[in-house]
């Protein structure tokens, strides 16, 4: 039995490796980026490279993107040139972009009014998780399109689950994301900490890293900080971006999230440092920058 014939949007940090785990698992796969030169190594292992969404949709089965922003995902999906507007009668759209649950929803109507299908399936797990196949994948959509799709979220992912009907992927990575953002804001402080005292900051980690304040954080970026590399596993920028539309969300419900305001805030810094390029545990030099001007 052929294996359908995959499409993918968006070679990024996380986007890449996921697409290459389903090249190595036999899938036909056709590529496309904004930039070229990212899409390579996945070219040199016979993926096939489109100019653009719309050229890449054409005689696939399931389209799959993980881009930047929500603009981008309005742009690679809806857009003139968009994957939609050339997908199959039958096709599927996966958007694993962290948006906007309202987006999802627009993505779902739109797809459906073509004869088309769509799921939101947003990721967790970074680019550690992304290059293990581990990643956490949570989803929205139709039970049915969930149970096509479900095989390929298992050669990407560990932990994979339909949370809901359209957007419910989305709402489900913005309680990740409020979390993330508390436990960071955590590690950071936890750190500063030991690292006053003149303490070994990975054998710091060795100890509470395993009893009851025990995280992904901690263990995985905690390890960069102790090296003192920034480098992004997942970008600042888009931490922002995340925590924004969460929100977002919370004040269109009337919920308050004192927390994440703060660490939204003290993001915020870190991009007017210049910062947003670089990985989320970057928010270290920015409380370090903090402490040193009091």
């Amino acid at each position: 039995m052929s294996k359908e014939q995959i499409g993918w949007i968006g070679t990024g940090v996380m986007g890449s490796p996921m697409c290459m785990h389903l090249i190595e698992a036999g899938y036909p796969m056709r590529v496309y980026n904004r930039s070229r030169d990212k899409a390579a190594p996945l070219v040199g292992k016979g993926a096939v490279w489109c100019d653009s969404p719309a050229e890449l949709a054409q005689g696939c089965d399931i389209v799959f993107s993980i881009v930047g922003f929500p603009a981008d995902v309005e742009k690679v999906i809806l857009g003139e040139q968009g994957a939609l507007s050339t997908l199959a009668e039958g096709g599927i759209m996966v958007d694993m972009t962290t948006s906007h649950p309202s987006l999802a929803q627009k993505i779902h109507a739109a797809a459906a009014q073509g004869g088309k299908a769509s799921l939101d399936a947003p990721v967790s797990g970074g680019d550690l998780g992304a290059r293990q196949g581990t990643l956490a994948i949570m989803v929205g959509g139709e039970q049915k399109t969930f149970d096509q799709v479900e095989p390929l979220f298992h050669v990407m992912g560990k932990n994979i689950a339909l949370m809901g009907g359209p957007g419910c992927g989305q709402h489900t990575k913005m309680a990740n994301q409020i979390l993330i953002a508390g436990t960071m804001i955590g590690v950071v402080e936890s750190l500063l900490y030991a690292a006053k005292t003149g303490m070994d900051l990975d054998k710091v980690i060795d100890v509470i890293g395993s009893g009851a304040a025990s995280s992904w954080s901690i263990n995985n970026l905690g390890r960069r900080i102790a090296k003192k590399d920034f480098e992004p596993g997942f970008f600042i920028k888009h931490f922002i971006k995340d925590m924004g539309i969460a929100l977002e969300e919370s004040q269109a419900m009337g919920l308050s999230l004192p927390g994440l305001a703060l660490v939204h805030k003290f993001y915020k810094h870190a991009e007017a440092l210049g910062l947003e390029e670089r990985g989320t545990q970057a928010l270290y030099l920015v409380l370090e920058e903090l402490q040193n001007h009091k």
